[in-house]
């Protein structure tokens, strides 16, 4: 997005992409997850009942740092 500013080295006019997940049983793309890591009985994240945001990901040109953000819960 022009409007967005790299927050480690200033330049503007970040890359959009996505941060892949392609471990078993994903859907190709990573979230994130209210609340702090609760692990169930076989080791896995708990992830019933918690709101899971789409994670929009930045690329700087210049030096290449990734910006994160948090929108449009599933």
């Amino acid at each position: 997005m022009d409007n967005l500013r790299c927050t480690h080295c200033g330049a503007e006019g970040l890359e959009p992409g996505f941060v892949a997940d392609q471990g078993e049983h994903s859907r190709g793309y990573a979230r994130w997850v209210e609340g702090a890591l609760a692990r169930g009985i076989f080791g896995g994240a708990r992830l019933m009942g918690r709101p899971k945001w789409e994670i929009d990901a930045y690329r700087c040109r210049s030096c290449h740092h990734l910006e994160l953000f948090a929108t449009r819960p599933d």
